[in-house]
């Protein structure tokens, strides 16, 4: 089993910063692609961005240029550095990672708890 933890949400005004973490801890051999995600209140689940394991990264057009998105492979852990917030960045950030959990295996999709993310206006 893999459990992930997120950290770092909060409330901010807008043009205000917040930098969050997601820690993956259990059954790991390796992590392949780990990611944030958002939901707001009464849409769907939406892509923020993602990095794999060599540190390609991919990011929504809307946060392009605000969020910048790392990881730290030794510690299973990848962050998202949020400036520039706007009202509309509010939400429940989710992190997901793609996990290995044996040398030979399938690839298991994990998802955290979630931070909420409220950025007033």
């Amino acid at each position: 089993q893999v459990q992930l933890v997120e950290s770092g949400g909060g409330l901010v005004q807008a043009g205000g910063s917040l930098r969050l973490s997601c820690a993956a801890s259990g059954s790991i051999f390796s992590i392949n692609v780990m990611g944030w995600y958002r939901q707001a209140p009464g849409k769907q689940r939406e892509l923020v961005a993602t990095i794999t394991r060599g540190g390609t990264t991919n990011y929504a057009d809307s946060v392009k240029g605000r969020f910048t998105i790392s990881r730290d492979n030794a510690k299973n852990t990848v962050y998202l550095q949020m400036n520039s917030l706007k009202p509309e960045d509010t939400g429940v950030y989710v992190c997901n990672a793609k996990v290995v959990t044996a040398r030979i295996g399938p690839e298991y999709n994990y998802w955290g708890q979630g931070t909420q993310v409220t950025v007033s206006s």
